[in-house]
């Protein structure tokens, strides 16, 4: 098989430290580098998507970034242009900086729920109200500064070794890398879909069976905050299974098949039924039912399940409802006779892939005995 001219193509896509503002140019040779050798498989690729297929453990918009600052040499020569193409056996070098996220953050003594942890791993339990990442005026009190407190040596790991991420007002389970080799681990885990997350959500309205939405998700074409359901999106999958059904909502179980922002909630406000409480999606459909309390969204990761990065082993955590949802469910059921619902119905030829103790993995429960009063300062 042979490969077109690589010095067709350079002459063709060239862009170097010569071409590149003062601004972006710098000496890096103090930076730790990383030599790659561009592999077969990414002959013919732009430069940026071949760095995120090499380099999985940072994210593109990281990669992209160094390459604007001039910290990517192709073949000796700098390259700051993401489209540039590679070819097979070409040598990359990248000059790693520091983690800009984590860098603009400092330690902070924000209490953790803590339900695992490892030389690799760190599980957690985020109460509602806790920011993941700092921004967006969120530039204190968040996940990563509490990140940063516990475990100091997270400030070496990419993003504080956060791979994914709950809304500030969404509970439940997060898993973090405590080592580069955890994280992009846990990332390749997460392209493949082999990490599986399950939550609870309670919404508005009567579903009436299980199913699988797929639509694709992306920004708001006008109202840039929110999230939607778009043609030119990306692909995202949720499958749902009621649980239970009250006089004007209903509580089911969601799996994510992707990770999109706001995934659960767009998605379900997408069919008409938004998560009770969600101040974003749904608008006055979605306040919380008459003479009931509730500050946010109704949504709890309840399970997660993963492969451990070094053991290999299977492994499950278990979530229960904090108090405050257990306690406006209840209520619910108080006020109305629930009607009973086979909770494995689906649409023809629908199976719930469920995660539970008959899948041969160890089961990690997680007792729910955290207070209100336990809940991290914002």
């Amino acid at each position: 098989m042979s490969y077109p001219s690589k010095e067709n193509a350079l002459s063709e896509q060239k862009q170097t430290a010569a071409s590149a503002p003062d601004s972006k140019r710098g000496d890096y040779s103090a930076n730790p580098k990383i030599t790659l050798t561009v592999p077969a498989e990414c002959n013919g690729l732009r430069l940026d998507q071949a760095l995120a297929r090499m380099l999985a453990q940072h994210s593109r918009s990281r990669l992209q970034n160094w390459l604007r600052a001039g910290r990517v040499t192709v073949d000796g020569e700098v390259i700051i242009e993401q489209r540039h193409k590679v070819w097979a056996g070409g040598r990359i070098e990248l000059a790693e900086g520091s983690d800009e996220r984590a860098e603009s953050a400092c330690p902070e003594d924000i209490p953790l729920r803590v339900v695992h942890e490892d030389d690799a791993l760190l599980v957690i339990d985020k109460p509602a109200g806790l920011v993941v990442h700092p921004g967006n005026g969120h530039w204190h009190g968040t996940l990563l500064n509490a990140l940063l407190h516990h475990a100091p040596q997270l400030a070496r790991v990419p993003r504080a070794g956060i791979v994914h991420r709950l809304d500030k007002d969404t509970s439940g389970l997060l898993v973090i890398a405590k080592t580069l080799l955890a994280q992009t681990h846990l990332v390749r885990q997460l392209q493949a879909r082999s990490v599986k997350r399950i939550y609870l959500a309670l919404v508005r309205g009567i579903v009436e069976r299980g199913g699988i939405i797929d639509a694709p998700i992306g920004r708001h074409p006008t109202q840039r905050t929110r999230m939607a359901v778009i043609p030119a999106g990306k692909p995202a999958r949720t499958r749902y299974r009621i649980l239970e059904t009250f006089q004007s909502t209903t509580l089911i179980e969601c799996a994510l098949e992707t990770g999109r922002t706001h995934q659960i909630r767009v998605h379900l406000d997408s069919v008409g039924h938004p998560l009770v409480g969600d101040p974003v999606y749904g608008n006055r459909f979605g306040r919380v039912p008459p003479g009931l309390s509730f500050e946010h969204q109704a949504l709890h990761a309840c399970r997660l399940a993963l492969i451990h990065p070094e053991t290999g082993k299977s492994l499950l955590w278990r979530s229960d409802l904090p108090t405050a949802m257990a306690a406006l469910i209840d209520e619910l059921r108080r006020q109305s006779l629930p009607v009973d619902v086979d909770a494995t119905e689906q649409r023809e030829g629908d199976e719930w892939q469920d995660i539970d103790e008959d899948s041969a993995v160890e089961v990690i429960y997680v007792d729910d005995d955290l207070d209100e009063d336990d809940d991290c300062e914002r």
